[in-house]
């Protein structure tokens, strides 16, 4: 026996949404506590990520550096994108992010880990991807703007990464907990114990 998150849900006795943006909105619900008194809760709402840890054949993870305006700091990341299509399936959703940051293509793929990012100001879930046996993809490559057109590609090996992340030297979200996951699986049961790239996600739910 161990412990784990269970579905919950507390009376939401009004709801109203002040600012909605081009990706996410603002809402701000009335919620029943316990005991009978009624508060009011602002989160951002979120359409859900998802993240690819591409790990080849050396052991080495594919990365890249991205200006994220709000922190003011170019970023190590792995690639990672929103799930624009309701009811998408992630694991495409990841598949083509893959492609269009790295141009790279995997054929074994793994759930590593789901998340929330920041549960008590948004519902942001994320699903994290392992992705192995990749190589480089042929053809055109996606056309780049913005943030992305200072993109930087590299590969680093997981020690090295797992050393930045316990220095303070590496803080992206999907990168920390991608990389501590993988860590923990080959410590303990291994790659192939994870589930399967198709496993079910009741926090973003999908068609196969």
């Amino acid at each position: 026996m161990g412990i784990k998150d269970t579905a919950a849900e507390w009376p939401v006795i009004a709801t109203q949404t002040p600012f909605t943006g081009n990706k996410t909105s603002v809402r701000t619900d009335e919620v029943e506590m316990p005991d009978g008194t009624v508060v009011k809760r602002d989160y951002q709402v979120h359409p859900g990520s998802v993240a690819v840890l591409a790990l080849d054949e050396e052991g080495r993870v594919l990365v890249l550096s991205q200006y994220r305006h709000p922190v003011r700091q170019k970023l190590w990341e792995i690639p990672a994108g929103l799930l624009d299509v309701p009811g998408e399936n992630p694991l495409h959703a990841a598949q083509r992010e893959l492609y269009e940051e790295a141009h790279v293509k995997a054929e074994d793929w793994r759930v590593l880990t789901d998340v929330y990012t920041t549960p008590g100001g948004c519902d942001e879930a994320v699903r994290v991807f392992l992705a192995r046996e990749i190589s480089d993809v042929e053809g055109e490559r996606f056309e780049v703007e913005h943030e992305e057109l200072d993109m930087e590609l590299d590969r680093v090996p997981l020690a090295e990464l797992v050393r930045g992340i316990l220095a303070g030297e590496l803080h992206n979200n999907a990168l920390v907990v991608g990389v501590l996951s993988l860590s923990a699986a080959l410590a303990g049961e291994g790659l192939d114990a994870l589930r399967p790239a198709d496993a079910e996600w009741p926090a973003r739910p999908f068609e196969a």
